[in-house]
């Protein structure tokens, strides 16, 4: 319950799709692919023990909260035993991230260690960056842009060099040819999505979040503004894919919009409710078109190489 699986496409998806770039430009890398899928679903975890544990001690998670039940503020797990799960978590992500940094060299180390920490101040911390209105900016480029290029990242290194470290001597920048603007572009549509939980999580818990001092832009700049934020995270995701048909990317590309249907009808949702008991069910299926749009945006890109075909 405190995992909280529902949020964990935010953590898998990007991570299908800088696999999916990587086997397109032939960087592809299984044992880097996968230790970034695990590290990246084990900051995930991290992250959700650490919003439990400190919105309870914080005082931000009251009985009045619409969302899923919370292990700590619920009375259901002891704060420390949270706590304690949250560092062996966090632990388990840094110790597996040691071969990624043994692949992709410093660059690994600062993402791996921001990662952590933007994980922990997103709600503990003297100054919790998400009660300030950031959340949704963290959310975009930690779980969108830095997912989505490291994962392709650590592959590309691996195919090229077998180790960066012994190229490079720990370089403060990606090595040449290891990441490129396509990928970059590629990760726009699951930042956008992954945001878009985010804003579906804040305009949910907008008036508990208010009464509690807890500032999100949901709580700083309305429902309106939310449901903008929301459009233009979602719409990103189907543009994307468009432009890279019309750079000349095989029409696969195009995939993702077969889950167009589905992203109405939860944009419906979105932009007429607020109780928690219609918002919860969206959160969850925000957290599935996350996961859908990502498969067939990698299978867009896998399967020309894969089946040698040019459509």
């Amino acid at each position: 319950m405190a995992a909280r699986p529902q949020t964990l496409p935010a953590g898998l998806s990007p991570v299908v799709v800088g696999a999916g770039v990587a086997y397109h430009a032939d960087v592809f890398s299984a044992l880097p692919a996968l230790a970034a899928l695990v590290g990246a679903l084990l900051i995930q975890v991290g992250t959700n023990f650490a919003n439990d544990y400190y919105d309870a001690v914080n005082g931000t998670d009251t009985e009045d909260r619409e969302g899923f039940t919370r292990v700590t503020a619920g009375g259901l797990i002891a704060p420390s035993s949270v706590r304690r799960a949250m560092v062996l978590t966090y632990a388990v992500a840094i110790v597996l991230g040691t071969y990624l940094v043994y692949v992709g060299g410093l660059p690994i180390v600062v993402v791996g260690l921001t990662s952590v920490a933007a994980g922990i101040l997103y709600t503990g911390g003297p100054a919790p960056y998400g009660y300030r209105g950031l959340g949704d900016l963290f959310v975009f480029v930690y779980f969108g842009l830095v997912a989505v290029t490291g994962t392709y990242y650590v592959q590309a290194a691996a195919t090229a060099y077998g180790s960066v470290l012994t190229e490079t001597s720990f370089a403060l920048a990606p090595p040449e040819g290891t990441l490129s603007l396509a990928v970059v572009v590629a990760a726009l549509p699951a930042a956008g999505l992954s945001t878009a939980l985010l804003v579906v999580n804040n305009v949910r818990d907008r008036e508990t979040d208010a009464a509690t001092g807890k500032r999100t832009l949901a709580v700083m700049f309305g429902y309106g503004f939310s449901r903008v934020e929301f459009l233009a995270c979602v719409g990103m995701a189907y543009v994307v894919p468009v432009v890279f048909a019309l750079t000349g990317y095989s029409p696969l590309v195009l995939l993702p919009l077969l889950t167009l249907p589905l992203a109405v009808s939860l944009s419906r949702t979105v932009l007429t409710e607020t109780r928690g008991d219609v918002l919860n069910p969206a959160l969850e299926t925000t957290g599935k078109l996350l996961a859908a749009h990502s498969v067939l945006f990698a299978a867009g890109f896998v399967l020309p190489e894969a089946l040698g075909v040019t459509l």
